[in-house]
């Protein structure tokens, strides 16, 4: 197992190295030879998988998996999910159909009441797979940009890329078209954000632009955040942070904040409608690779593989506080090359998922109570809020071997996805879960 991890790294630090925009001799030299450590890796891989292990036939494999989607299909056409089961039964009973049931029992009646009964999550997760194995999914390529892509942003039926040509695109989905190019950046693009409507009128109307109007935040390594007009492409407002920017969230609270994290480990927070700085703190060690708001709450991450939470005082003199950090000790997301410095979070509920080049996916659980009432009108009390670590961080698996590694995470309401790479062969995929 030392020579496969230590292969692993090796391979890790080519795909660092192959996204960097110049090369050394002695990184080309590293480069080159990709094909042979992933070879090696192969075998090792083989030989510590032991003989009883039947290697795969890829026809005969796919033709199994395509079985198990139909018969999973035909299973969820067949039995109606317990969910709405139950709604059918809510209805019935509201409409007074369900009450007036009765039975007859020697020679007496007597009434039955109908309760649903409560859903049953066993069927809820089988009804769920089953609509996502059947479902359909069309690709689209978006070609434009001349170098990688950094970030993405959906809207409506737009999506918005940033990329270290320091261009940001805007796409029509349904016709797989260019619509807008937005230049002004003269760093790579590194992040991006899109305001809710409801604030985007509010600066439209500071604007005196149509409160129709959508906006789109950009960070750039030149340290400064651009706002874009969705409709026109034309930049309104710039802000520079004096700091490369390497994250930014938008914090939908009283007049709205963008958060922005920098190269640095520095935490900013910018006064939506007049761009004002209203806040400054060394928030980390290393970058901060992610920022994410979550009602309340603002969480951040960090090259250094710690994790802290803020949450939002608007009305304050400081619009966040920090509530609790977790260090690398906790999160195992330390830093260095083997990770690449590309941690990745996603908050919801009381879990923080956090993806940081490794082969699993880190879940923390947190749990906070407030021991004042909260306000977001400026009003506190004297005794803090406390926050408190409910229990250690779990391992979710998102590879069928070691040799796999994930490089970001993101919920939608019942469903985790995260991103998953193998450096083996190469191949990249999307995990649900």
């Amino acid at each position: 197992m030392g020579e496969v991890r230590k292969l692993q790294k090796k391979l890790r630090q080519i795909e660092n190295l192959e996204i960097k925009v110049s090369l050394t001799p002695e990184e080309r030299v590293k480069v080159s030879k990709k094909a042979e450590l992933r070879s090696r890796l192969a075998e090792l891989l083989l030989q510590l998988s032991g003989p009883q292990q039947n290697q795969c036939i890829p026809g005969e494999e796919e033709d199994k998996m395509k079985r198990q989607v139909e018969d999973a299909v035909e299973h969820h056409r067949a039995h109606a999910p317990a969910v709405k089961m139950a709604r059918e039964d809510q209805q019935k009973e509201g409409s007074g159909e369900g009450r007036g049931r009765r039975r007859e029992s020697g020679g007496q009646t007597q009434s039955v009441s109908d309760s649903p009964a409560p859903p049953d999550p066993e069927s809820e997760f089988k009804s769920l797979r089953a609509s996502w194995e059947s479902a359909k999914f069309r690709l689209r390529a978006l070609e434009g940009h001349s170098d990688i892509i950094t970030c993405v942003a959906a809207v409506d039926n737009l999506v918005i890329s940033g990329s270290r040509d320091t261009t940001v695109k805007v796409w029509h989905v349904p016709t797989a078209t260019e619509q807008r190019n937005l230049g002004g950046h003269s760093g790579g693009v590194t992040c991006l954000s899109v305001p809710p409507a409801e604030y985007c009128r509010r600066l439209a109307s500071v604007l005196r632009l149509g409160e129709k109007e959508r906006f789109v935040l950009s960070g750039s390594t030149d340290c400064c955040v651009r706002i874009w007009t969705l409709s026109s492409g034309q930049c309104v407002k710039s802000i520079y942070t004096f700091n490369a920017v390497t994250s930014l969230c938008f914090i939908a609270a009283g007049e709205g904040y963008a958060a922005t994290g920098s190269d640095a480990g520095k935490l900013q927070v910018w006064d939506w409608l007049s761009q004002e700085n209203r806040q400054s703190v060394n928030a980390h060690l290393d970058a901060v690779t992610t920022l994410q708001s979550q009602g309340p709450l603002v969480f951040s991450g960090s090259t250094d593989g710690g994790v802290c939470a803020w949450e939002v005082c608007d009305g304050g003199p400081e619009p966040l506080r920090r509530l609790q950090s977790w260090g690398s000790e906790v999160t195992g997301c330390g830093g260095g090359e083997e990770v690449g410095g590309r941690l990745r979070l996603s908050a919801r509920g009381d879990r923080i998922f956090l993806a940081c080049g490794r082969a699993s996916i880190r879940a923390v659980a947190k749990a906070w109570r407030f021991t004042r009432t909260q306000s977001f009108s400026g009003a506190s009390a004297a005794t803090p809020p406390k926050f408190s670590l409910r229990r250690a961080v779990s391992r979710l698996t998102n590879h069928s071997s070691t040799a796999g590694v994930t490089d970001c995470v993101n919920q939608i309401p019942g469903i985790l996805i995260g991103s998953s790479f193998d450096l083996t062969t190469g191949e990249s995929t999307l995990n649900c879960k």
